[in-house]
């Protein structure tokens, strides 16, 4: 087996693993699950801002040829406005509005069951993007990897808050929330096995997830960042969000590229 499928596979498990700790979530306090989501949105912006700019922007430049490296790289960024637009619409990738959903009633089912299919199809791309970076080399790998984990971790909070406002019971909730998750392992063995069949795609694939990535932190991370407006919250959180970059950009030089 490929040491990448290997690398994959591991990535992804454990990512997918990741969506049980909504469980714990339920129980705590709105305000005390608010600073919690708060530090993790500006380090999970700093992370994949990180992965963006020092991993896979590099390598995209390195691997694709200069005249479509920047238009895939735009087309990256380009297809998850898209899908932001349109199938996230209600689905969303912050915290905040999973908070007003709580706050404001429960949402109906056809909201949540929105919610999960969102939820597939995103962490299935995910999948993908990890995979491809793993063929590319361990570093970027590992870089992807935890960017996404860290992107993971308050989505999964609010996912699973979703589902059981929306009237699903727990244990049905913590169930469809992990299936859902799931679909980031199914991207990572089809993206291991397909993207090796197709000549470059691997560097294809990079360059999009650099303007994915782009995207998930400048249009939708950082802003959620700017909903809290006091100053003492806001110079910790971008003290936090380059703590995030730092550390994307530390992997790199202790990991060096095989």
């Amino acid at each position: 087996m490929p040491s990448s499928l290997v690398n994959t596979l591991l990535a992804t498990l454990a990512i997918s693993i990741l969506s049980l700790i909504g469980i714990f979530t339920v129980s705590l306090a709105q305000e005390t699950l608010h600073k919690i989501l708060s530090v993790l949105v500006a380090f999970s912006a700093g992370t994949i801002l990180g992965a963006s700019l020092f991993d896979l922007l590099p390598e995209a430049v390195e691997l694709v040829d200069e005249h479509l490296v920047y238009p895939i790289i735009a087309i990256g960024f380009g297809t998850f406005l898209f899908l932001e637009r349109t199938l996230y619409w209600y689905h969303g990738h912050g915290h905040t509005h999973k908070l007003e959903a709580k706050e404001d009633g429960a949402p109906t089912k056809e909201f949540a069951y929105l919610n999960l299919i969102g939820d597939f199809i995103h962490n299935f791309i995910d999948g993908m993007i990890i995979a491809a970076a793993f063929i590319n080399s361990f570093t970027v790998g590992l870089a992807a990897a935890i960017a996404v984990a860290f992107h993971e971790l308050p989505q999964e909070m609010g996912d699973y808050g979703i589902l059981v406002y929306a009237g699903i019971d727990r244990r049905r909730a913590l169930i469809y929330n992990f299936t859902a998750a799931l679909s980031v392992v199914f991207g990572g063995v089809f993206g291991s096995f397909f993207i090796g069949t197709v000549e470059n795609l691997a560097g294809y694939m990079i360059a999009f997830s650099a303007g994915a990535f782009m995207f998930l932190s400048a249009s939708e991370l950082i802003p959620e960042m700017w909903e809290d407006h006091d100053t003492k919250t806001t110079i910790i959180q971008m003290g936090i969000l380059f703590l995030g970059m730092i550390l994307i950009y530390a992997l790199g030089l202790v990991f060096h590229h095989e």
